[in-house]
């Protein structure tokens, strides 16, 4: 199968099986009544010793949920038969903070046994980071059963790169029911943490193979992003996304209408007409962004596609428990 095709095939099999497994409000609310508690708490506790993290771990959700649905594949570590997706190529030195959904996970397991799934800690750790860095609190569907596989391949076809533009995310992001609103609001979440050096050397010195700048940076903020990630410097340093990277506010947006955009792909949703207006928007009302935003989430979080599933006991292996037990249960 060509990858373009299987790409387009998967995103495909995601969008038509929204249904496959019923997520509801409260789903733990008799079979673990702490679990969302146990899970701000241990997020609470990351943002304290770290504040980048609970932006990091925010971001496991996007990268989860984009690739055959939200399943807690983007936490297995490899195997020896299974290439994992943390090497992907949109992830291999970026994704980071697994060990906070483990410590969730770790806590998890000690209340309930066996209850929560990892994919809902993702779900539940993202609205977290959000709420306890200053945006909007929401109320999440659960019920999600964790994969046991995940795909490198699959992360490669589907997840955009730092140098994506509007017309290419407009494209993924319709092939997941997600309108050009839900993807400026989902942008959003750059409101919060830090991206290295790396996603933007090209568009500080070799922008569309023009070995100049992107003319779309305002030349203040370039010339502390030359200083930041000089040539030859060490492309692991990170900068900040927006000018509040601890607080999750609309300040991102003002950002890109000032062209101190950090990454391309933030960057090009104000510079393309079709996206433009929502930017502007949200840059001047905090509460619309917040209200598209948490719209947003909630129909990410809903992806799903039909695949042998359980509830792990480890976030990072894949057979933790008896599927066929599970699977009849």
């Amino acid at each position: 199968m060509k990858p373009l095709f299987r790409c387009l095939f998967f995103l495909q099999l995601v969008t038509m099986a929204v249904a496959v497994q019923p997520l509801r409000p409260g789903f733990y609310s008799e079979t673990c009544p702490p679990a969302e508690f146990i899970v701000r708490d241990v997020m609470r506790k990351a943002l304290i010793r770290e504040p980048r993290s609970v932006a990091s771990v925010m971001r496991l959700q996007f990268h989860d949920c984009f690739v055959n649905g939200c399943d807690g594949s983007v936490l297995l570590d490899d195997t020896p038969d299974m290439l994992g997706e943390k090497l992907a190529l949109s992830n291999i030195n970026s994704l980071r903070s697994f060990e906070v959904v483990d410590e969730a996970k770790e806590a998890l397991e000690a209340a309930c046994p066996g209850i929560v799934s990892c994919a809902d800690i993702v779900v539940l750790a993202a609205r977290d980071a959000v709420a306890l860095t200053g945006g909007p609190d929401w109320e999440v569907r659960l019920g999600r059963k964790d994969c046991l596989t995940a795909s490198q391949e699959d992360s490669d076809n589907i997840m955009p790169s730092p140098r994506a533009d509007a017309t290419s995310l407009i494209t993924l992001f319709s092939q997941f029911n997600l309108s050009v609103k839900d993807l400026i609001a989902l942008s959003g979440s750059h409101s919060i943490g830090e991206a290295r050096c790396f996603s933007i050397m090209f568009r500080l010195y070799n922008q569309s193979g023009s070995g100049k700048p992107d003319p779309a940076i305002e030349p203040g903020f370039r010339e502390k992003l030359d200083q930041l990630c000089p040539i030859g410097g060490d492309e692991n340093v990170t900068g900040p996304l927006d000018a509040t990277p601890t607080m999750f506010d609309n300040q991102y947006f003002k950002d890109l209408v000032a062209g101190k955009g950090f990454l391309n792909s933030d960057q090009t949703l104000f510079t393309s007409p079709r996206t433009r207006p929502y930017v502007r928007l949200f840059s001047k009302d905090q509460d619309k962004f917040f209200k598209a935003f948490v719209e947003g989430m909630l129909k990410m979080g809903d992806l799903q596609i039909e695949q042998p599933v359980e509830v792990r006991t480890n976030c990072r292996v894949a057979n933790s428990r008896s599927v066929d037990v599970l699977m009849e249960s």
